[in-house]
C-alpha cells in the first residue's frame, strides 16, 4: 500500500444529493456492471486510483508497477441507497480474501480495495470488514485495503459501460456474467426496474 500523503492528488467532485466511493474488486469490467444495476447508483466510472503515476493509461496499469488499482467511482443517491448496502454488495461480488489477485486476474492493479472520502466511511468500512472476520464469512481473512482517498484517473473511454456493450464478448461471458448473475440472485430487492 502506497503512503496517501506521498501521491499525486486529484480533485474528485460529488453531486449535490449524491455520495461517492472509490472501490476496487479486480477487472473494472466486473465491478462496473454490478453497481450499474444497483437502485440508488447514479452513475459508475472506471478508473485507476492510489497510484504514484499522474495520468495512467490502461498500458501503464497492466504493468503492475504504477501503484494504481483498476476502480470504479461509484456515486449514489444515499436517500436510495446506504454505504453498508453498498459495500454489501462489494464484499459479495468479489474475493476480498486474496491480495492482488481476482481469479485469473493477478496483480496489484487487482487489489480489493475501498479508497474513502470521510472518516464515517472508513469507520463503516473497516466495521463491516471486522464483522466479516469476526463472523468468518469467508474461508480466510478479509484483506480489503481501506485507503484514503487520494488520486482517481478515469479510465479511457473503450472500458466505460464495458459489459452492457460487449456482453458477447468471451472474457464477459465467463468472468463478468456470473458476477451479475450472483448480484441477480443474492440482491434481486437492490435492483433498479
Amino acid at each position: 500500500m502506497q503512503d496517501p500523503n506521498h501521491l499525486p492528488k486529484t480533485q474528485f467532485e460529488i453531486p449535490i444529493n449524491q455520495e461517492a466511493i472509490v472501490l476496487g474488486a479486480g477487472c473494472f469490467w466486473c465491478t462496473e456492471a454490478v453497481f450499474q444495476r444497483l437502485n440508488g447508483v447514479e452513475k459508475v466510472i472506471s478508473g485507476y486510483a492510489g497510484g504514484i503515476i499522474p495520468n495512467p493509461t490502461y498500458r501503464q496499469i497492466c504493468t503492475g508497477t504504477t501503484g494504481h488499482a483498476e476502480v470504479v467511482a461509484v456515486f449514489y443517491n444515499p436517500q436510495l441507497i446506504s454505504l453498508a448496502e453498498i459495500l454489501e454488495v462489494f464484499w459479495a461480488t468479489h474475493d476480498p480474501t486474496t491480495v492482488n489477485r481476482q481469479g485469473a486476474d493477478v496483480g496489484p492493479q487487482y487489489r480489493s480495495s475501498i479508497f474513502y472520502f470521510s472518516e464515517d466511511q472508513a469507520d463503516l468500512a473497516r466495521k463491516l470488514k471486522l464483522e466479516l472476520n469476526q463472523k468468518a464469512v469467508f474461508d480466510s481473512p478479509v484483506v480489503t485495503e481501506i485507503t484514503p482517498f487520494s488520486n482517481f484517473y478515469e479510465a479511457e473511454d473503450y472500458h466505460q459501460n464495458y459489459f452492457n456493450e460487449n456482453g458477447m464478448q468471451p472474457y464477459c461471458q465467463f468472468v463478468v456474467r456470473p458476477k451479475v448473475d450472483k448480484l441477480k440472485t443474492y440482491f434481486q430487492s437492490k435492483l433498479k426496474n
